[in-house]
């Protein structure tokens, strides 16, 4: 089980506070920067909005200020094993995504109820991420819901299209790759726009591009992702 822990996780570098761009949320950021702002934080709001994206930001800004912090996913925990969820502790930031994933799993509840109340004993800092508020989210364990609906809450949304096509372009370029118009409009019309399938396909351009040795191009992307030559 440890093996699957994410306490030596290397954090993304693409998933970074300098590169969160949405609008209206520095003071967001401000608060995720300072350990003393907010014991617990919960951060709200829909797919591709976010949130994964800050909870590493956070992990990633502790770990270089000597902190020690840890990132779960609770999507990995709803239909199995609780272990994971009560092995965690121990760290000056703990980051729990997808907190909806357990609603209804009284198990997982009542597990991560109690590494609350160890966390909060311990003087760990706590930062929560769900697509719904904590009243929303469904959980069955009233004790639980009192203790989220208690945090520092923040709602994002999504990045408009033109945001989304600077980040896409941003994180292709920190990669060496330069993505013109024609390639951005190919992309943003054949494809899903969100940024979780964007950086999932950037991530395979990337990869067959140094293989192929080729610049990437729309004919290139017709080959790749649509088997045309």
């Amino acid at each position: 089980m440890s093996s699957q822990l994410p306490l030596a996780l290397r954090w993304p570098a693409h998933q970074r506070f300098d590169t969160f761009l949405v609008e209206g949320s520095n003071p967001l950021l401000d608060v995720l920067r300072d350990p003393l702002a907010a014991d617990a934080f919960f951060i709200c709001g829909p797919r591709a909005s976010g949130k994964t994206h800050l909870l590493i930001a956070a992990c990633a800004h502790a770990s270089a200020e000597g902190q020690v912090a840890q990132y779960l996913d609770l999507a990995r925990f709803a239909e199995g094993s609780v272990d994971g969820i009560r092995a965690l502790g121990g760290s000056d930031l703990l980051a729990l995504d997808n907190v909806d994933a357990v609603a209804g799993n009284r198990a997982a509840e009542h597990a991560l109820f109690d590494l609350y109340n160890r966390c909060r004993a311990e003087g760990t800092r706590l930062l929560f991420a769900a697509q719904d508020s904590p009243t929303s989210l469904g959980l069955t364990l009233p004790d639980l819901v009192s203790r989220l609906a208690s945090s520092t809450q923040w709602t994002l949304r999504p990045l408009d299209e033109a945001g989304r096509r600077t980040v896409l372009r941003e994180r292709a370029a920190q990669r060496g790759i330069a993505l013109d118009d024609d390639v951005m409009d190919w992309l943003f019309n054949r494809h899903s726009r969100d940024l979780v399938t964007l950086t999932g396909l950037l991530e395979r351009i990337d990869r067959a591009a140094l293989a192929a040795k080729r610049r990437v191009t729309v004919p290139f992307l017709r080959q790749l992702l649509d088997g045309q030559g």
